[in-house]
């Protein structure tokens, strides 16, 4: 009979893989950190612009237990040599709906459905730190708000919609993989300065319809609030895309931020 010491060890493994496969999106990318996350964001990563000055910074967020290494290898296959990518990296925070295990979160989730219990304070934490990164690269480039695009996959991707719709200064676009709109009953209700009309950038959403983390109606939800509320957002949809990204979607993403960098 195995004894309870052994139990344990071989269960710890268990759960972390199970918890994984739950949450990440690029299995071969996991790391300790991923799972168990640090206090303080770390250091970005970052694709370079073949130039000095990039014409446009993308600002791209990963998902839950997630980092930015693997959306900066994604994006490496996509990159424009006039365009600079940040990737930030949450801090290590306890996540409820994860039984409170800490994993890098942008804020803690405690629901997975549309009118779920939300952490607002969180919300607006990550919102201001997303912020803090978007004025960082403003003043380290010398550019305008308007050549800086917001995006992020799931629960970054929902960290940049709400940034983007509470910003004061247009941004150049914004994009949400498999996300949606946080705190949506304050825009609606149009509560405590939230607005839809705020942000008059393009907003495009990327959503496979087999998703079964942020499930397609939530994504659909979050797109017909937006239009209906002034803003310019339109969505792709993926037949049986999970909660994942796919090559096709993101050489949709390239064609979208090429067409917004053309205008500038």
């Amino acid at each position: 009979m195995i004894s309870d010491k052994y139990c344990v060890f071989i269960l710890i493994p268990i759960l972390v893989l199970c918890f994984g496969l739950l949450f990440q999106t690029r299995p071969l990318e996991r790391t300790f950190y991923d799972f168990f996350g640090a206090a303080e964001m770390p250091k970005s990563f970052v694709i370079n612009a073949s130039a000095a000055k990039p014409k446009l910074v993308v600002i791209f967020m990963h998902g839950l237990g997630d980092n930015g290494a693997g959306w900066m290898q994604a994006f490496e296959e996509i990159k424009n040599p006039n365009i600079c990518y940040v990737f930030p990296n949450a801090p290590g925070i306890p996540v409820t709906l994860n039984f409170g295990m800490v994993m890098p979160a942008w804020f803690d989730i405690k629901a997975l459905n549309f009118d779920g219990q939300e952490d607002k304070q969180g919300i607006q934490k990550a919102a201001e730190k997303t912020r803090e990164v978007i004025k960082e690269q403003m003043q380290k480039f010398d550019l305008t708000s308007d050549k800086i695009l917001l995006g992020g996959f799931s629960q970054g991707g929902a960290t940049a919609l709400y940034t983007a719709m509470t910003h004061d200064e247009k941004l150049a676009g914004v994009i949400g993989l498999s996300s949606w709109l946080p705190l949506h009953k304050l825009f609606v209700d149009q509560n405590e300065g939230h607005n839809l009309k705020k942000q008059d950038c393009a907003i495009m959403q990327y959503h496979g319809d087999n998703d079964m983390m942020v499930k397609l109606k939530y994504g659909k939800m979050t797109n017909e609030l937006l239009k209906k509320g002034g803003a310019k957002a339109s969505m792709k949809v993926y037949p049986g895309l999970e909660h994942s990204s796919s090559p096709q979607e993101m050489r949709d993403v390239k064609v979208f931020i090429e067409d917004l960098l053309s205008k500038i």
